[in-house]
């Protein structure tokens, strides 16, 4: 099918169309309604049907593909690997369930689940999933502040988490952050159930509220245990993501929805089927985790590649090897993975036969025409850009190679996903943007299903943060944009992102996109900083594909970025400042610190950086201001 005709039915006449998409999953009790949009903005898709996540992810795979691998959970941190076919899968997933069932958790309840990407991890989700458990993954390693604010939103029955993880050789040990999140915490769980990798020699257990699993596992090995139907719009899960306010928000997920934006997606967008791979690099806790390392992937009866470990150990070709041994046909990672592996040896990318790759996807952050370009020439396999949020659970724009694959355009993260009814406005008066005009990203309502439902327990805040910025009723993405004449999509980057440079509204990732051309940066981060005649200027961190690179060959660098940045954007964007530095403070996501880079610019208190991936980087930003930049004053 066409994707202009697929698209125009998806939108002009959405209950016919996601009325066909519901047969893609197994509904216990078919819908009674397709859409009840009584009550704006808020929506409920599939009305009356029941169903499960864990059902479609596991049981209804038993009769056809009990033998096939559901999931293979590679670490290379630990040298563990587990494979696990659906029939071990639903084994291992029930003995969860019926562990769950001993300490009361029932449906509706909340399960907060604190853990690596490892096999156990997944079983937890698939089996919260199962006894109509709301379940919460927080990202493992998160301060204990963090988990604690999470925990007293959440106030789950129940804590799971792993003894430890590892990050780079290094144990990074969980029970410690528990036993401190619990503690601070004003409604902590009654029972924390604690997964023991043998990481942590030192674990300590606190008698009559933390347990083991292991005794439980061997307790319920043959356990099978009901399945609860959940009405379509019940809650599923729980993903926390930073707000404005500081408090977190809890993007609340519905079930019947989600499956089946997760089916339509899996099919259309990563094209991957039945029997055969997808390889996602993401943590489980964040979204892409949550959607195609573990629901997208098993609902239609995939094989899941579940990576803990560094894209660079014990070698840069890593990923590329567990592409080749598992014939994987779609992998989705991020831009900043690929500019990792863009600072190694190219020749890592031809090291293993990759004829079964088919797509590599990359999400998270706009992709720069460069990365794009170098990644996607040097495995030789197409790249498809798409972009999304937490909130909506799967891709907004995006191109679809497994419907209709339309040509690409560096820079563009596609058109409109289907379902999804874009517009680019005005900030100021909500109207139209001209084509190329810079305007917010949104979508018009109803949301199509797999978006969030609401805030966890906070519909105020649902209303205001995501349809409030407008006379009209429109979710704000919050994110700048321009749509081209033909209908494809630019971000620019988040609306809070943008620098106003003596009256001119510049937004970070243009001038960021203008450094990346430079033949000799492998990455930039561009902030603004406070300045007494222009307002704000921009400011440039980039670090060089050589780095080895001296102070000349630096400095050298620096004049080429600011001759790419004049003649790309013009003078009104001309950096104040160009620093060279060795590395870039991330999160373990991938993330950059950007604004923990103005703050420490500005001398002011960079914030929590408790998922700062390398301390060592942020030491490295200091030094570079102590001794000053490569360019400018």
């Amino acid at each position: 099918m066409r994707y202009e005709d697929a698209y125009r039915r998806s939108i002009e006449e959405p209950e016919a169309f996601w009325a066909e998409e519901a047969r893609a999953i197994h509904w216990h009790t078919p819908p009674q309604r397709i859409l009840d949009y009584s009550n704006p903005p808020f929506r409920k898709w599939f009305v009356g049907g029941t169903t499960n996540l864990c059902y479609n992810a596991v049981d209804r795979h038993l009769e056809t593909r009990p033998d096939q691998l559901a999931l293979v959970a590679v670490s290379t941190e630990t040298g563990i690997t587990r494979r696990v076919t659906y029939r071990e899968l639903y084994r291992e997933v029930n003995a969860f369930a019926a562990a769950l069932r001993e300490f009361g958790v029932g449906r509706g309840d909340r399960v907060v689940i604190y853990m690596p990407n490892f096999a156990e991890a997944v079983f937890a989700i698939l089996a919260c999933a199962r006894i109509g458990a709301i379940h919460s993954v927080v990202f493992g390693g998160f301060a204990a502040h963090n988990l604690a604010l999470r925990i007293d939103d959440a106030k789950p029955k129940l804590l799971i988490c792993a003894d430890a993880g590892m990050r780079a050789g290094k144990v990074v040990r969980y029970k410690p952050l528990v036993d401190e999140a619990c503690a601070a915490a004003r409604s902590p769980p009654p029972a924390v159930l604690v997964v023991r990798r043998g990481l942590d020699a030192d674990l300590a257990m606190q008698p009559a509220r933390d347990f083991e699993y292991a005794p439980l596992r061997a307790k319920h090995a043959n356990a099978r245990v009901p399945v609860a139907w959940l009405e379509s719009n019940e809650p599923s899960y729980l993903l926390y993501t930073s707000g404005t306010t500081g408090k977190p928000k809890g993007v609340q997920r519905d079930v019947g929805g989600y499956a089946v934006a997760m089916a339509l997606s899996m099919r259309t967008v990563f094209d991957v089927g039945a029997g055969q791979t997808m390889f996602t690099t993401s943590d489980i806790g964040w979204a892409v985790g949550h959607s195609y390392n573990v629901y997208g992937p098993l609902i239609v009866g995939a094989t899941s590649l579940l990576y803990e470990g560094l894209p660079t150990h014990p070698d840069p070709g890593v990923w590329w090897r567990l592409c080749a041994q598992y014939g994987v046909r779609s992998m989705f990672s991020s831009p900043t993975a690929i500019r990792v592996l863009k600072k190694q040896d190219p020749a890592w990318l031809k090291k293993h036969d990759l004829s079964a790759l088919k797509w590599l996807f990359l999400a998270g952050e706009p992709l720069d025409e460069p990365t794009a370009r170098w990644i996607s020439e040097g495995i030789g396999k197409p790249v498809i850009d798409n972009y999304w949020q937490t909130e909506t659970g799967w891709p907004v724009l995006t191109l679809l190679p497994g419907l209709d694959l339309k040509p690409q355009k560096f820079g563009s993260p596609g058109l409109p996903n289907l379902g999804y009814r874009m517009r680019v406005v005005n900030e100021v008066t909500g109207a139209d943007a001209a084509a190329d005009e810079k305007g917010v990203l949104t979508i018009v309502p109803p949301l199509p299903p797999g978006c969030l439902s609401t805030i966890w327990g906070d519909d105020a805040r649902f209303l205001k943060g995501y349809f409030g910025h407008f006379r009209e009723l429109l979710y704000s993405s919050l994110d700048w944009a321009i749509r081209d004449a033909d209908g494809y999509y630019f971000i620019l980057g988040r609306t809070d992102d943008v620098i106003n440079v003596a009256g001119h509204r510049l937004g970070t990732r243009e001038i960021e996109e203008a450094v990346a051309t430079h033949g000799a940066v492998a990455e930039a981060a561009v902030i603004g900083v406070a300045d007494e005649l222009k307002g704000q200027v921009p400011v440039v961190f980039a670090t060089l594909k050589d780095a080895s690179a001296g102070a000349s060959a630096r400095r050298a660098a620096a004049e080429g970025m600011l001759e790419r940045v004049v003649a790309m954007l013009g003078a009104v964007a001309r950096p104040a400042r160009i620093y060279v530095v060795d590395a870039l403070p991330k999160t373990r996501s991938g993330k950059l610190l950007r604004r923990s880079l103005a703050a420490l610019a500005q001398h002011a208190d960079p914030g929590d950086l408790s998922t700062l991936d390398d301390p060592n980087a942020l030491e490295e930003i200091k030094r570079a201001l102590a001794r000053g930049p490569e360019w400018g004053g």
